[in-house]
C-alpha cells in the first residue's frame, strides 16, 4: 500500500507546487473517516478537527478535500441507519474552526481570477496512461479539452492501481459490493468530488462534450478543479488493497511493485527538474550584498502593473529578485498573490517619485526604467546600474 501510494502519478506530477504535494493530509483524512465511522470518539474528532486547520494552512484546496472526507462520516452512518446527528454536529464544529481560522488570517472576502472549469479533469484522465513507464506513453503533453493545458487535471491512476482494482473486484465481487454499500456515504462524497473535478465543461479527449453554461459564483474560487480527484484515487487504492489482502495478499506487493515501476518516468522527470541549476538572469551576488544592507525593498514595476500579455520576461525577473530577497527578512513592496481581498491598483509612478526612506533599496527592472527612473528624487546621485537593473538607495 505504501509503495503504491508513493508511486501515485498525480502526487509525483505535482512537483512545482510544493504545498499541493502534501497528499499525506488526504491519507490522514481517509484514515480519520475509517476510524470515526466505526467509533466516533471525542479524541478522534479533536484530531480530525485539527487536521482540517492544518490542511487549510498548508493549502485551502487540501482543506476542502479533507473536510469533504470528514463529511462522509455522518453520511455513511445515516445510510447505515446508525446515529449520525452527533457526527454531523462534530463536522459542523470542524468547519466552524476552519472558518474561524480563515476569518482570523484574512481568507474571507478574498477573490482570485476565477475561471472554474479552465483547469478541469478530463473524463479520460484517470485511465489515460500519460507517464506510464510500462505502457511507454510520455507524460507530457497531457489531455486537454479546455485549451489551458492538462497539467492541473492530470490524474492517471497508475497501472498497478488499476490492475489491483480490477483483480480485487474479480476475486471478491461480493465483498467489493458490500464495501461499497457499507461506505455509501463516502462513495457519494467521492462521486461529488469527481464531478467537481470534471467541472461544468466536460472534456473527453480533446473535445468538450458537455457545457452547462456559467458556473455558480462560489465555485469560481476553485479554478483548478481537476485537483479534487486526488482523494478518489487514494480511496480506490485503499479499497483495492483491502480486497486483495483477504484473497491474495501477495498481489498487494506485486501490484505495488507494478505501480512503482510504472511511475519510473515521472520520478526521472522530477529528478531532472530538481537537478537543474538554471543561471540567474539578475546579478545575484551584487543583489545579495545590497539586500544584506537594506531595511526594505521597493521593486518596480509592481506585480499588478505588468502587462499580462507581454510581461512574461518581467514576471520572471520579479520572481528571481523576490527569491533573492526572501533569503533575508527584508520587507518587499510587491508579491505574487493568488487571491486579493481588495484588488491592487497600479501606483508605480507614486512609488518611484516618493523620497527614498532610510535603508530603502529601490530596484527598477528594464521594462520600467524609461518611465520610472527619471521620477526618483536625486536619481543622478542615488541611482546606479546593477547589471540590467537600476538600484537606488
Amino acid at each position: 500500500m505504501a509503495l503504491a501510494a508513493l508511486s501515485m502519478p498525480a502526487w509525483i506530477g505535482r512537483f512545482g507546487h510544493a504545498a499541493l504535494t502534501g497528499h499525506v493530509l488526504l491519507l490522514l483524512g481517509l484514515g480519520f473517516y475509517l476510524r470515526l465511522v466505526r467509533r466516533p470518539t471525542v479524541p478522534r474528532w479533536l484530531g480530525a478537527g485539527l487536521l482540517q486547520v492544518v490542511a487549510l494552512l498548508v493549502h485551502p484546496y487540501l482543506a476542502a478535500m479533507t473536510l469533504a472526507l470528514l463529511g462522509a462520516v455522518p453520511a455513511t452512518r445515516l445510510l447505515r441507519g446508525q446515529p449520525f446527528i452527533g457526527p454531523a454536529l462534530a463536522v459542523a464544529a470542524s468547519a466552524a474552526a476552519v472558518g474561524g481560522v480563515m476569518a482570523g488570517f484574512g481568507y474571507l472576502g478574498a477573490a482570485g481570477d476565477g475561471g472554474y472549469g479552465m483547469f478541469a479533469m478530463n473524463l479520460l484522465s484517470p485511465v489515460w496512461p500519460a507517464g506510464s513507464g510500462i505502457i511507454g506513453w510520455p507524460w507530457s503533453p497531457q489531455l486537454d479539452a479546455t485549451g489551458h493545458g492538462g497539467w492541473e487535471g492530470y490524474n492517471w491512476l497508475g497501472l498497478g492501481l488499476l490492475l489491483a482494482l480490477a483483480c480485487g473486484v474479480v476475486l471478491a465481487p461480493r465483498r467489493a459490493f458490500r464495501m461499497l454499500r457499507e461506505h455509501a456515504g463516502l462513495a457519494l462524497v467521492l462521486l461529488a468530488l469527481t464531478l467537481l473535478a470534471i467541472s461544468h465543461r466536460v472534456g473527453f479527449g480533446e473535445r468538450i462534450v458537455l457545457d452547462l453554461g456559467p458556473a455558480p459564483g462560489p465555485l469560481e474560487q476553485f479554478r483548478a478543479s481537476g485537483r479534487f480527484f486526488w482523494p478518489v484515487g487514494y480511496a480506490l487504492l485503499v479499497g483495492a488493497m483491502v480486497l486483495l489482502a483477504r484473497r491474495a495478499p501477495v498481489l498487494c506487493l506485486v501490484f505495488g511493485l507494478v505501480q512503482f515501476v510504472d511511475a519510473a518516468p515521472l520520478r526521472a522527470a522530477l529528478a531532472g527538474w530538481a537537478g537543474q541549476r538554471t543561471p540567474w538572469t539578475v546579478p545575484a551576488s551584487a543583489l545579495r550584498e545590497a539586500l544584506a544592507e537594506a531595511r526594505s525593498l521597493t521593486l518596480l514595476p509592481s506585480w499588478p502593473c505588468v502587462d499580462h500579455a507581454t510581461g512574461g520576461g518581467t514576471y520572471a525577473l520579479l520572481l528571481e529578485t523576490l527569491l533573492l530577497a526572501s533569503e533575508r527578512p527584508v520587507p518587499a513592496s510587491t508579491m505574487y498573490v493568488a487571491r486579493w481581498r481588495t484588488p491592487p491598483t497600479c501606483r508605480d509612478a507614486a512609488l518611484a517619485a516618493a523620497p527614498l526612506a532610510p535603508g530603502e533599496l529601490r530596484l527598477i527592472l528594464p521594462s520600467a526604467q524609461a518611465a520610472l527612473a527619471p521620477l526618483v528624487p536625486d536619481s543622478a546621485t542615488r541611482c546606479a546600474p546593477l547589471g540590467t537593473l537600476i538600484a537606488c538607495r
